[in-house]
C-alpha cells in the first residue's frame, strides 16, 4: 500500500512538473537572444545616459556607463586646438573625469542626443561609431568599445576626435 501510494504521489508529481508551462511562467524561465535593434536600442541608452551624466556633471551617474578595468583606454583628439589626451586603464580614466569635474564644475548643456549609430555586434561587445554636435566643441566623432557586463552595455574604449565648427575633409 505504502508503494502504491508512494508511486501515485510521485507519478503526481511528474505529471505537475511536466505540464506546459502559462505564458508567463515561460517568459521567466526562458532566455531570448535579444535582436540586433535591441542591442543597438540599448547601446544608445548607455551612449546617451553617459553622455548626460558627463556634462550634468552627475559623476556617478557617468561612472555607472564604464567598464572599470586596467586596461580599457579613453583619447580626445582635437583638431580645433591641436590638443590630444590619452588615459589608459579605468583608475587614470577616472582620475582624468574627477579632476576635470573639479576644474570645471558647472554643467555644460547637453548635446543633441544620438539616435544613429553604426554597430557591430561581437558577442558581448560591440564597435560603436556615431557623430555628434557639440554646442561648444563642435562637430566630434565617436568611436566607442563596449562591453555586455551583467546584463548592461557598458563603454570599455573611447576615442573622441573633435572636429570643431566643421567637419574636415
Amino acid at each position: 500500500m505504502k508503494k502504491k501510494f508512494a508511486l501515485a504521489l510521485c507519478l503526481v508529481w511528474c505529471v505537475a512538473a511536466c505540464k506546459e508551462q502559462t505564458p508567463e511562467k515561460q517568459a521567466t524561465t526562458t532566455t531570448e537572444t535579444p535582436t540586433v535593434e535591441q542591442e543597438k536600442a540599448a547601446i544608445l541608452h548607455t551612449l546617451n545616459s553617459e553622455t548626460e551624466a558627463a556634462f550634468s556633471r552627475d559623476y556617478e551617474a557617468w561612472r555607472d556607463k564604464w567598464v572599470h578595468d586596467p586596461t580599457m583606454t579613453k583619447i580626445y583628439l582635437n583638431f580645433s586646438d591641436s590638443t590630444f589626451s590619452e588615459s589608459v586603464g579605468w583608475a587614470e580614466v577616472d582620475q582624468f573625469v574627477k579632476d576635470y569635474f573639479v576644474a570645471h564644475p558647472e554643467p555644460e548643456p547637453v548635446p543633441e542626443l544620438i539616435d544613429d549609430i553604426d554597430v557591430r555586434l561581437y558577442g558581448t561587445g560591440a564597435w560603436v561609431v556615431y557623430e555628434q554636435q557639440d554646442s561648444l566643441r563642435g562637430l566630434k566623432r565617436e568611436t566607442r568599445l563596449m562591453e555586455k557586463v551583467e546584463g548592461q552595455w557598458k563603454i570599455a574604449g573611447m576615442q573622441t576626435t573633435i572636429y570643431g565648427a566643421s567637419k574636415v575633409e
